[in-house]
């Protein structure tokens, strides 16, 4: 089975890239030919448009990220290309159930709609070493968080977390470009951005990764921190909390009604209404792949 790469670019590492490119690998398993340029003498089985589709060549399953909801933006403008290409598919794959109900709210119910959650690379992961530097020798425990940073990301709550729960004795290294909240603290540490496998050595390093995100879909860094040993903490708003396993807490929020809002301008949380997850997330993307692969097959049969 050939299945084209539509939209992607292998050579970055946002989180739609990075999950195709995991997804790529873990393909090679299953006897699934992953192609990112087409030519005129191979055939394409399964068009695998992440967002929106480029163009057409074979039947398109669309891998939603997520849609455009924030008031402060044309979000309608931006959505279009994502709705052409969902009324165009003969699939959907959304990360999340949050994804696919707030989708199904904006565009109407996908007669082949598909709940896939994202994995990560475990067999990788696990030849990684936990980071070594002197400045984290100096504390008895990490704590960390990484995001390319935005208002939504919430980094001022993930500091706020740090300091009013976290041990005396530990640091918060805080991951990501453009950290949009900087505090001067000799227990918060700002990393920059990082490769993949220096985060996942930091997150080696770390027993809790903090994650307040607002209104998030399924975000991989999540996925990356709990498959290398992290405990999470999460909003409940958005479709983080269903990625978060049995070691995870979820901070409950107000409910959201999926209508237009500031995105950039997320409410202050309570720590106080903190719950236990009960989930048991399998994170591995040989799995996620199987069903990827599940969904090619099934609409291929009936093609």
């Amino acid at each position: 089975m050939n299945v084209l790469f539509d939209n992607v670019d292998f050579e970055s590492s946002s989180g739609p890239n990075a999950l195709a490119g995991k997804l790529a690998r873990a393909f090679t398993e299953l006897d699934v030919n992953s192609v990112s340029n087409i030519s005129n003498s191979q055939k394409i089985d399964i068009q695998l448009s992440f967002i929106a589709a480029s163009y057409k060549v074979a039947p398109i399953v669309q891998r939603l990220d997520g849609i455009y909801f924030n008031s402060d933006q044309d979000y309608q403008h931006l959505n279009t290309p994502i709705c052409e290409t969902f009324h165009a598919a003969s699939a959907v794959i959304y990360q999340s159930n949050f994804n696919k109900v707030l989708t199904e709210k904006w565009f109407g119910e996908h007669q082949n709609g598909n709940v896939i959650h994202n994995g990560t690379c475990l067999d990788l992961i696990s030849e990684i070493k936990p980071i070594q530097h002197p400045v984290l020798d100096k504390f008895n425990g990490v704590w960390s968080c990484a995001s390319a940073w935005r208002p939504h990301k919430r980094l001022s709550e993930n500091v706020r977390y740090f300091l009013e729960f976290a041990p005396e004795d530990a640091c918060l290294v805080v991951a990501g470009k453009n950290p949009d909240f900087q505090v001067s603290h000799d227990r918060v540490l700002y990393a920059g951005e990082m490769p993949w496998q220096d985060l996942i050595s930091l997150f080696k390093r770390s027993t809790k990764f903090l994650h307040l995100a607002w209104l998030d879909h399924c975000p991989n860094v999540v996925i990356d921190a709990q498959a290398s040993g992290c405990s999470v903490v999460c909003s409940a708003a958005g479709g983080t909390h269903e990625i978060v396993n049995e070691s995870g807490l979820i901070i409950e929020e107000d409910l959201w009604d999926f209508s237009p809002v500031r995105l950039y301008n997320p409410p202050e949380m309570d720590f106080s209404r903190a719950i236990q997850s009960e989930n048991s997330v399998n994170f591995d993307i040989a799995e996620v792949a199987k069903k990827y692969k599940s969904v090619f097959v099934d609409l291929l049969d009936n093609v």
